[in-house]
């Protein structure tokens, strides 16, 4: 029902010639979560606007730059233009002083293929956050820095989705200009879509019992939830239950053979594993210490699962591809275990060339690939098995917010050092403070990148890219208040409690 008057709403505002309401409709379906239920009527707003004229103000126009370039339009930067000088700089006091304007700008400028616009704009959303410091009466003004500190802790573009979800329904609720009948059905959604991962958890906590790696393999970490939480962020909708219950498996025995390479492993059984790996045959185990023969079966039935599904659905054996995958990251991990037993530290090239794929996540976005991709074509698995700067960059990203979290607390468990301390080896005499900036300037950097390679991987169906992005938005999030695997990380645990286990409160109209 919720829907259907939904459905009657667009074809009502799209008859009206007042662009900016359809622009804030898209972006509130977005941001409630509801917007994979009309992604047609949304495609087809966004064709029936004028592309390349500007706004008629820095709000809409900011606004209508970002949601074009979100769903893959052509956008150049100079529609924004008529809002800066010569020097880059706002051109009138006037935009300054415009919060809601400045706001959507700053959430734009991350899809912007330069970061300069970014840093002006944050010193302008801090110098207002600083001069409104003790809040407001006007409900406008307190949503306004609501909205500002949201952004400037981590910027929509960056948010995982569920996340940004479930913190943006209580802000719309407190919107005046909010629409009853969206907030309804956001709501509603949420907690159907809460229902579907609960579903997805029951059998995932059972499968994890029965696989009794945790018993097994005691001093890996535990983190079958978490696990889940990093394949929601990549695919949330209720139609991929089975491929998250298969991604999470994947996600789990990443984790489980990281922490071997990382705190357990001797480095011949290391590389025992490694040849096993590359091998994938039941018969390689035999060579494996017992705890690793657990874990070997585990994966080998795990690659076995997903290509099945492949085989049966589209008649293709991808067991070389996976085990590529697996392969390629035990060898990555492997290098820096070696790096460690040697004690040596690398320069930060040869650390990030090797880190994107030790950190896991190529292994991930293929498996993702092949469970969102129907046909696949021979062309697209070649291009994928050579890592596309789409999965190329994703991986960095999560790696270089990785290392600003957890860096100090591996190096000292015992663990390779990561890219704060080759970059300060490499530049002596520079500060953690030094090379955190510059860890979080080559953030921005990659986020560019991954901006420009969805563009150009005509190879790819759109819901794999949107996986692949979604990937690093989760990594973002994930990592932006410390070690999101951590056991002691209160906001992780918050965001996974409000996720998967408190329903929404609605009624019914």
């Amino acid at each position: 029902m919720f829907s259907g008057c939904l459905h009657k709403y667009f074809d009502w505002i799209s008859e009206k010639k007042k662009k900016n309401e359809k622009l804030e409709l898209i972006d509130n379906l977005q941001r409630l979560g509801v917007s994979y239920h009309f992604k047609d009527e949304i495609m087809q707003i966004l064709r029936s606007i004028n592309q390349h004229t500007p706004g008629d103000s820095l709000y809409s126009t900011a606004l209508k730059f970002r949601l074009l370039r979100q769903h893959d339009f052509h956008i150049y930067q100079d529609m924004l233009g008529n809002f800066k000088d010569e020097n880059g700089n706002l051109k009138h006091q006037s935009f300054c002083n415009n919060t809601k304007g400045l706001l959507q700008l700053y959430e734009a400028s991350f899809l912007m293929d330069t970061h300069e616009t970014t840093t002006l704009l944050e010193s302008h959303l801090k110098t207002y956050l600083n001069n409104n410091k003790h809040g407001h009466e006007d409900n406008y003004v307190t949503i306004i820095e609501a909205l500002v500190r949201h952004a400037l802790e981590l910027p929509l573009h960056c948010m995982m989705l569920r996340v940004e979800t479930s913190w943006y329904l209580n802000i719309y609720e407190k919107m005046t200009i909010s629409n009853p009948l969206l907030l309804e059905l956001a709501k509603l959604d949420f907690n159907i879509v809460q229902s579907t991962h609960q579903q997805d958890l029951r059998y995932l906590s059972r499968w994890w019992k029965s696989s009794s790696l945790a018993e097994n393999l005691p001093f890996a970490r535990d983190r079958i939830v978490e696990a889940f939480f990093w394949i929601v962020g990549t695919m949330f909708e209720p139609q991929y239950s089975n491929s998250r219950r298969m991604l999470t498996k994947v996600a789990a025995l990443g984790t489980i053979i990281d922490d071997i390479y990382d705190v357990y492993g001797t480095l011949d059984e290391l590389e025992l594993f490694t040849d096993a790996v590359e091998r994938m045959d039941v018969k390689a185990m035999d060579q494996l210490p017992n705890y690793m023969k657990v874990c070997y079966l585990a994966l080998f039935n795990s690659i076995t699962e997903i290509a099945y599904e492949v085989l049966k659905q589209q008649g293709i054996n991808i067991i070389p591809y996976l085990t590529k995958s697996w392969a390629d990251l035990c060898k990555a991990l492997l290098r820096e275990a070696k790096w460690y037993y040697n004690g040596y530290t690398p320069s930060l090239e040869e650390y990030m060339d090797n880190a994107w794929m030790s950190i896991g996540i190529p292994v991930i976005v293929i498996n993702v690939f092949f469970c969102v991709t129907n046909p696949i074509t021979k062309e697209a698995i070649e291009s994928l098995s050579k890592y596309p700067h789409i999965i190329r960059c994703s991986a960095t990203i999560i790696r270089l917010a990785d290392d600003l979290a957890t860096s100090m607390d591996e190096m000292e468990r015992g663990d390779v050092p990561k890219s704060i301390q080759c970059y300060m080896n490499d530049h002596k005499g520079a500060s953690e403070k030094e090379a955190r900036k510059h860890i979080n300037y080559l953030i921005k950097e990659t986020w560019k990148l991954l901006n420009i390679s969805q563009h150009d991987n005509s190879l790819f169906s759109k819901s794999f890219i949107e996986c692949a992005i979604n990937i690093a938005r989760t990594g973002q999030t994930i990592y932006q208040h410390g070690d999101g695997h951590g056991i002691q990380n209160y906001e992780i645990k918050n965001r996974i409690s409000k996720l998967f286990f408190e329903p929404i409160k609605y009624s019914t109209p």
